[in-house]
């Protein structure tokens, strides 16, 4: 099932970029196993995210991965934890592991997808 039809303006309120993370931490207080993700954006800085991706990701395969995120979110409190982006990726049928989504070849961060 698709959801419903949105027009152009609506997507491009979405700001989608290209970030390189940078570092990697357990997140502990989280409800299901998560990492704590610091994010590269070139000129927009360095954004916090809090990411489901331990099934298929170990903490030294992501750092230096780039990923697409949204970055004009409003922050997003899970526990003591303060999302400042929200980390694109492809769910599995069952929805238990989550693939991330990057460009296929290295960009400079902070980049538009568009």
């Amino acid at each position: 099932m698709t959801k419903p039809e949105i027009s152009w303006n609506d997507f491009e309120k979405i700001d989608i970029r290209v970030g390189t993370i940078i570092s990697v931490n357990d997140f502990e207080k989280a409800r299901n196993p998560s990492y704590q993700l610091e994010i590269d954006f070139g000129d927009l800085g360095i954004k916090k995210s809090s990411a489901q991706i331990t099934a298929l990701y170990s903490k030294e395969d992501l750092i230096g991965k780039q990923i697409l995120a949204v970055v004009n979110f409003p922050k997003k409190q899970i526990a003591n934890f303060f999302s400042e982006c929200l980390v694109l990726g492809v769910y599995s049928e069952n929805k238990s592991e989550v693939t991330l989504l990057s460009p296929g070849l290295p960009v400079k961060n902070g980049l538009e997808v568009g």
